[in-house]
């Protein structure tokens, strides 16, 4: 071959691989490989099981925006919105709702005018633990199978109303001052809390490694924090509009602000004139590990009940290693009905503010203060006073003085107690009645504490137990089976103290 035809043969080859290599550059439709959809991956989220997700997906479409769907595991997911059809970017918003605990992902494909696409995955990190730091001012439901985290003092709000389904367990944060955690029912609010016998509403410490399942197993108790552990979060406090007795500076005043809450949060008030008021119901409730201090000699009790009204269900409750008090009243007219207080911080049971209602069966075990400290009117209003009825008290022997803690000015009446495990106090038998007892039997509204029976300790007598005339209200019995006053424990099966076999040990 001439040279001259060996170079046009070399120039031809050349030019069709040419134009072989640019056709193979093209896409089968004639589009260009940078038309290509293009769908961003969303960074990794987190939901709570039931609760809807929403997942933004970031999308550039140079062919124009066609359509997308969606797909998901460990949950449902729509798009509920996207951009308008040609555009060339935007988002796709996917509403997921998780069904389980786990990883859950959320698949995205995008297709453009031409039929090409792309798809990018979003991860779902699922739990069923929802954080609230917001007031509650609108009708709310706290779900069974959840943990509710008190990020705060979340406060539900006059007008609003909170219902928590049996076997939901709520949580506080840790915190003291005015961080301290608490659940504040203000006045005009409304508290649906009924737990059940199997399933009980517990409220207790992030600290706390209790869980839903554990609830539905029947295991009630903390499976890492001793029954002995308080402060670690704030408590309960439930306010209404019913009449108190309290003064300021001499001067009677029909509202005042609530103990535990600083004085800057209004929702703290409570009192009012309405006797039949109601702040809801609260029953098969469980509280621990609380009572953080909010200032000097300022704790939060476990129930607080200010200005409480009889229209309000109260029963069913166990208040556990509370720093301060486990059940306090400030006024008001509630009944309350089944009460388990163990192992108090201070006193177990503590009224004020002539608080005109019932309670009735009480169990208290192993108080640090009093079991009772009952107070009366601090203004001049007074009510018919309160009762406190079929009670049992397990002191375990610790020495606590003072079991039943009454003054002149106290308004209650007692019936039916029962006390064992009295103990000593520096050699000496520790007093169940306090020294005042004597003002208070002669006051002139005619309250008395009567039909109580005690496990008196070998060698000594109820004498030297109970004082200033009161043991002439006083039989001695030989134990726990001997008694025919007294609280009867068979209705805590809800409670930590039963499961855990804490009253079996005492005898209960």
């Amino acid at each position: 071959m001439k040279l001259k035809d060996t170079l046009k043969y070399l120039a031809t080859i050349m030019l069709a691989s040419v134009l072989f290599i640019s056709c193979g550059d093209d896409n089968s439709n004639g589009a260009e490989q940078s038309e290509v959809p293009f769908v961003e991956t969303p960074a990794q989220s987190n939901g709570t099981v039931d609760e809807p997700v929403e997942i933004t997906f970031n999308i550039t479409v140079s062919g124009g925006y066609a359509s997308a769907s969606v797909t998901a595991e460990n949950g449902t997911a729509t798009i509920i919105s996207e951009p308008s059809v040609g555009a060339t970017s935007g988002t796709v918003v996917v509403e997921f709702i998780p069904t389980a605990i786990g990883s859950g992902t959320v698949e995205l494909e995008v297709t453009d005018s031409d039929g090409l696409t792309d798809d990018a995955t979003a991860i779902v990190n699922i739990s069923n633990t929802i954080v609230v730091t917001d007031n509650i001012t609108s009708d709310t439901i706290w779900k069974d199978g959840k943990t509710y985290v008190l990020g705060g003092r979340i406060t539900v709000e006059a007008g609003a109303t909170l219902e928590i389904e049996p076997g939901v367990i709520i949580k506080g944060e840790a915190g003291t001052g005015s961080n301290a955690s608490a659940l504040l029912v203000a006045r005009d609010a409304t508290l649906l809390a009924d737990g059940s016998p199997t399933q009980p509403i517990i409220f207790t410490s992030v600290a706390d490694e209790i869980t839903p399942e554990d609830v539905d197993a029947g295991n009630f108790g903390s499976p890492n924090l001793d029954a002995n552990i308080n402060g670690l979060w704030g408590g309960v406090i439930v306010l209404g509009n019913a009449p108190i007795s309290a003064s300021n500076e001499g001067t009677d005043i029909s509202e005042i602000q609530i103990e535990g809450i600083p004085s800057s949060d209004t929702n703290g008030l409570y009192g009012g004139n309405d006797p039949t008021d109601s702040s809801g119901s609260l029953t098969y409730i469980t509280i621990r590990h609380g009572g953080a201090n909010i200032g000097e000699g300022n704790e939060i009790n476990g129930l607080t009940l200010g200005g409480v009204g009889n229209g309000t269900v109260v029963e069913n409750i166990e208040i556990v290693a509370n720093q301060d008090d486990g059940v306090e009243f400030f006024g008001g007219t509630v009944n309350v009905t089944n009460v388990l207080v163990w192992n108090s911080g201070d006193d177990s049971i503590d009224s004020d503010q002539a608080w005109s209602g019932t309670l009735d069966n009480v169990v208290i075990v192993s108080p640090s203060g009093s079991a009772f400290e009952l107070d009366g009117p601090e203004g001049s209003f007074t009510s018919t006073g309160h009762t406190i009825q079929n009670t049992t008290v397990y002191m375990e022997g610790n020495g606590s003085e003072l079991m039943i803690d009454v003054d002149a000015n106290t308004d209650v009446n007692m019936n039916n107690l029962f006390f064992f495990g009295l103990g000593v106090n520096e050699g000496s038998p520790a007093h169940v009645i306090s020294d005042d007892y004597t003002d208070y039997a002669s006051n002139t509204n005619g309250y008395s504490i009567t039909n109580i029976e005690a496990v008196i300790p070998n060698g000594l007598t109820v004498a030297d137990y109970f004082t200033g005339g009161l043991d002439a209200e006083v039989t001695a019995v030989n134990d726990v089976a001997s008694a025919t006053v007294g609280a009867d424990a068979s209705v805590f099966g809800f409670t930590w103290a039963s499961v855990s076999g804490a009253l079996n040990d005492i005898g209960l």
